[in-house]
């Protein structure tokens, strides 16, 4: 059976990255953003324990999708539900500028 293009081209969009597309962050906007995060990732973006991950020039889009997928639920492990709990009351846009903020450190 073949697929019509009109439905193929639909699948195909709503497939695609683009819809799920991280907003453009302002990372001037995510460092006021980041109290709660300085905790266990550093003030500087290096976790003062080992078992914290370091966030500081991570690649702004990974950040992104691993803060979306704690919220969804997809991503799981130990700090899991702390993660989620910490990112519940962030807007999209507010994940985005912290991730670029992050990003932006050297």
């Amino acid at each position: 059976m073949r697929f019509p293009f009109f439905t193929a081209s639909i699948i195909t969009l709503l497939f695609s990255s683009s819809l799920m597309a991280m907003p453009d962050g302002d990372a001037t906007k995510g460092e006021i953003k980041t109290p709660s995060c300085r905790f266990c990732h550093g003030s500087n973006g290096i976790a003062p324990r080992p078992d914290y991950p370091n966030l500081k020039g991570q690649n702004a889009e990974y950040l992104y999708n691993s803060m979306q997928a704690y919220l969804d639920g997809s991503r799981t492990g130990g700090m899991s539900s702390m993660m989620k709990a910490q990112l519940k009351n962030l807007s999209d846009q507010d994940i985005a500028d912290i991730s670029e903020y992050y990003s932006q450190m050297k």
